[in-house]
């Protein structure tokens, strides 16, 4: 198979799809590997690694689209890239389409096949493509959080830990997944008081266990959450339904309930935000007020520490990269439940149930679109 790595084009966006190592594991079992020339450069890998592992460099990201069977991106296409892309052709990406109308009716019109990191999922319930930028974006979203309350940035001049004799930040987290355990792991370590809230009874069980003495778990509901808060000085959106647009748990009219800057980092931004007010924003221009509310709402975090990141996905991703190579994406769907769930769109047909329910677009069963 002829794979294709493009740069990435997203606004600071330093990440890359494969390493050289990967383009030497694809190389040996006979794949061509395609990599657009300097793509690894903000990752730490120059063009002489991947040209030794065995990839060949290419000028143009038109050329990679022209000739790839299957597209290796990190960030989901922007619309510079739509046009590029090719029916039959596969792209193995962060897509989350329930955020964007416009990407997902693109897809559908390109009659590709769009297989979602963020929708692979194991018999478990896992999502293992997920898991390794949502304990990136976790960890991050309170090292954010921490900048931004400083007053230079904007916040309110809070020092997260606070030192003797006087007291530490609140942090609120909403959510008990792999980005609110990570973000409350920092959080708690730099001593400030947490609150962690979910949906799940058997979740916060197990946070409990875990977590240190100034971590409380809390059940999520409304009025918990407006209670929390009235004391919060950073809001942690760490919300996830797989493949779906995230709920609105902080409306407009509750920020009325927080200190004036205070700061919201919805790491849940890429899903359409667990926070009414919240809307993309840009490593270039990340923070913004609403009611003189902070919100920190960057929807590529990761991208800021990319060699840490690159190599945390691509740990991941390049089993399944190898897997979808070796037997096409028919095959390695049927003999991989994993792989199936990853498909979004096939074909021009939605075979994603919430990516379809997000837009009120018609849904196909994937079992349907495969030969």
């Amino acid at each position: 198979m002829i794979i294709g790595v493009p740069k990435e084009v997203k606004s600071n966006e330093n990440r890359v799809a494969v390493t050289p190592v990967g383009g030497e594991t694809l190389t040996k079992y006979g794949h061509t590997v395609l990599v657009e020339k300097s793509a690894g450069e903000g990752s730490g890998f120059e063009d002489a690694q991947y040209e030794k592992s065995g990839a060949k460099l290419v000028a143009a990201a038109e050329e990679i689209f022209a000739k790839a069977e299957m597209i290796i991106k990190v960030k989901e296409p922007l619309p510079v890239e739509y046009g590029l892309i090719r029916p039959g052709q596969v792209v193995f990406t962060y897509f989350h389409f329930a955020s964007s109308r416009e990407l997902t009716e693109a897809m559908v019109n390109s009659k590709c096949v769009a297989i979602a990191y963020e929708t692979v999922q194991t018999e478990k319930g896992d999502l293992p493509l997920l898991i390794p930028m949502s304990e990136v974006a976790g960890r991050m979203a309170v090292q954010e959080g921490a900048k931004y309350l400083e007053e230079s940035t904007g916040g309110r001049g809070v020092l997260l830990g606070g030192v003797p004799g006087v007291e530490p930040a609140h942090v609120v987290i909403l959510g008990g997944g792999v980005v609110g355990t990570n973000a409350a792991k920092m959080a708690a370590g730099l001593g400030a008081k947490v609150a962690i809230l979910d949906i799940s009874l058997e979740r916060l069980r197990y946070l409990d266990d875990i977590m240190p003495k100034n971590v409380t778990t809390l059940m999520s509901n409304p009025h918990n959450i407006r209670e929390c808060l009235k004391t919060a000085d950073l809001l942690v959106g760490a919300v996830l339904i797989p493949g779906a647009k995230a709920p609105h748990l902080v409306t407009r009219d509750m920020l009325k309930l927080m200190k004036k800057r205070s700061v919201i980092v919805d790491v849940a931004v890429d899903q359409g935000g667990c926070v009414e007010t919240c809307r993309p924003t840009t490593h270039e221009n990340p923070t913004y007020f609403v009611d003189d509310v902070l919100h920190y709402c960057v929807a590529n975090m990761p991208g800021a520490v990319p060699f840490t990141s690159t190599l945390a996905l691509t740990n991941a991703t390049l089993p399944y990269v190898v897997e979808i190579a070796n037997k096409g994406y028919v095959k390695s769907s049927k003999e991989n439940r994993e792989v199936l769930l990853g498909l979004n769109i096939v074909g021009g047909k939605v075979v994603y149930e919430g990516v379809a329910e997000a837009f009120g677009l018609p849904y196909v069963p994937v079992e349907r679109v495969l030969p």
